[in-house]
């Protein structure tokens, strides 16, 4: 048992000893969009129009003041594409009336989703065929935005020469359970599709953030628009796989809190959430999922424990690798409000993780399908529109 221990142990620093090495080697690739310096007026006045798209379905919760938000944003040529799609709340009374308050908001009321679309997909692709912009800013009816980060991400567009550009929102959370839930998940997220080498012209890694996905638009429509992503419930992430097929130059941004999103409410809603996706992420092959929960609570869970209930080289061993999870957790953390400490909640968040997706695969196979936003998907189509990706 000790040297099977040992073997993991080993392979398991290894993993972590690589992934670290990645980050610190690729980290020049990332765009520290907070630390762009401001624009001055005179340059952001001959930057190009950009139309900010924001699909809404049931909402109004967030709804007010994250659009006052996107109208506070310190940028002079600016249009906002809202889109009420099919809401049964107040959600289009609302964005009817900041609409008729500011005239850079125009507001689509969709009351039918056509055959072989996702609701999301659907109100993404009317809005973008409305944008009069040179670059699209997609992003989600509960994101706030701090005023001056558009200006910076469009300089970080154009020093670059960048066709799309996503950046990681601050996530605020409402609880403990919640915040350790979203640390799980963000590190798993990261570790799984290696964002830092999103601009790495040697690299095929690619992500999209719903919250800020900023497109050049003759690329976007070049690549088909969200035509050929129809049905994918994982839409922020097709998106920027299907730029990247298209010959698209990307880039992974962090702007230190000024883009911000309470992700979920609670962790029943987390659960909840997950639903639609978690199959969708791993192109609808559960068996990932089912592998990837023995092995992330052997690499993320076990050497913690390992700490307590073994001795000698074993305990150190996992030392090393409990140590190697902090240090990278505490600096995937900065600068934002999730807590520094919670990295050393790991081994009881990561189970709540595993739980979360397996529940979404076992419901997702009961059901035959996924409900998301009003409708019900089968998994037949669901499965048939990812193997045409």
């Amino acid at each position: 048992m000790e040297t099977a221990l040992l073997v993991v142990g080993v392979l398991s620093l290894a993993l972590w000893a690589i992934v670290a090495i990645d980050i610190a080697t690729a980290v020049k690739f990332v765009r520290y969009v907070d630390q762009v310096p401001l624009p001055s007026r005179e340059a952001v006045a001959a930057f190009p129009r950009v139309s900010v798209v924001v699909p809404a379905r049931n909402e109004e919760r967030h709804l007010a003041g994250a659009m006052r938000s996107i109208l506070a944003l310190d940028y002079p040529d600016l249009e906002i594409i809202a889109i009420d799609d099919r809401s049964d709340d107040r959600t289009g009374e609302i964005l009817d009336e900041l609409a008729a308050a500011d005239p850079r908001l125009r507001v689509l009321h969709l009351t039918e989703l056509p055959d072989g679309w996702l609701g999301k997909n659907h109100a993404l692709q009317c809005a973008a065929e409305e944008a009069t912009g040179e670059l699209i800013l997609f992003t989600d009816a509960d994101v706030f935005f701090e005023p001056t980060v558009l200006a910076r991400a469009v300089a970080c567009v154009r020093e670059g020469g960048l066709d799309h550009l996503t950046i990681v929102a601050d996530v605020h959370t409402p609880s403990l359970l919640v915040e350790m839930f979203v640390v799980a998940f963000a590190v798993t997220f990261v570790g799984y599709f290696r964002p830092w080498r999103m601009g790495d012209p040697n690299s095929s890694a690619t992500v999209g953030i719903g919250a800020f996905n900023l497109v050049r638009k003759q690329t976007y429509f070049d690549a088909g628009g969200h035509r050929p992503i129809a049905m994918r419930p994982d839409d922020d992430l097709k998106l920027a796989s299907l730029l990247r097929d298209h010959g698209a130059r990307q880039a992974f941004g962090v702007a230190g809190g000024m883009v911000a999103v309470e992700w979920y409410a609670s962790l029943r809603e987390a659960f909840h959430g997950l639903e639609k996706n978690s199959l969708a992420v791993v192109d609808f092959k559960p068996w990932m999922l089912l592998g990837g929960a023995p092995a992330q609570l052997l690499t993320m869970c076990w050497p913690f424990v390992a700490l307590f209930v073994t001795s000698g080289p074993l305990r150190w061993l996992n030392a090393a690798i409990v140590a190697l999870l902090l240090a990278g957790q505490m600096l995937l953390l900065q600068g934002g409000s999730l807590r520094w400490w919670i990295a050393f909640l790991l081994p009881v968040a990561v189970p709540l993780l595993i739980f979360a997706y397996l529940r979404a695969v076992f419901l997702t196979y009961v059901r035959g399908g996924i409900r998301w936003r009003g409708t019900f998907y089968s998994l037949k189509e669901l499965r048939q529109e990812g193997n045409r990706q």
